[in-house]
């Protein structure tokens, strides 16, 4: 990605996100050509139905993760791969209930992906070639069982 503009990201730190934590995530996305042109807190309550993200970034997704599969950012890969293990991990919430992932949301159509934070190494691989013009609803889901993202909302609709 160092050849495109910079992508522009928005990042929400839920209001038990560690501002460390949010200072992490935007240096790792720095070094994978994104730049954030906000950093913010989220309201303290949210609908029944919303996902209980603690980080959710908003950029244009598929253009990020197209770009990720290049050779020049693979280090900056990992520090995000690490940013989204340990904000997800329940140390980043004060060790208080169950982990909580990172979203990557288009900031677009709106399609979210989850980020969990013990996802395997195959789950990233995977992200990186998607194609999200294949999924209409979301949020994607990396599935452990059949070893690929999915969206049940999309599977329910078809």
């Amino acid at each position: 990605m160092p050849d495109a503009l910079p992508l522009r990201a928005e990042l929400l730190l839920d209001q038990e996100a560690p501002e460390a934590l949010g200072q992490d995530l935007v240096t790792a996305l720095d070094g994978l050509g994104v730049r954030t042109a906000r950093v913010r807190r989220a309201v303290d309550h949210r609908g029944a139905a919303e996902l209980p993200w603690l980080l959710l970034v908003s950029l244009p997704l598929q253009a990020f993760l197209s770009g990720l599969g290049a050779e020049a950012v693979r280090d900056a890969y990992v520090s995000f791969k690490g940013v989204v293990r340990r904000g997800a991990g329940r140390e980043a919430a004060g060790g208080v209930g169950a982990p909580r992932p990172l979203v990557l949301q288009d900031d677009r159509s709106g399609l979210s992906v989850v980020l969990e934070p013990d996802l395997p190494a195959e789950a990233y691989e995977q992200l990186l070639g998607l194609d999200l013009t294949k999924f209409r609803v979301g949020p994607l889901h990396y599935d452990r069982r059949l070893g690929r993202w999915r969206s049940e909302l999309d599977e329910a609709a078809g």
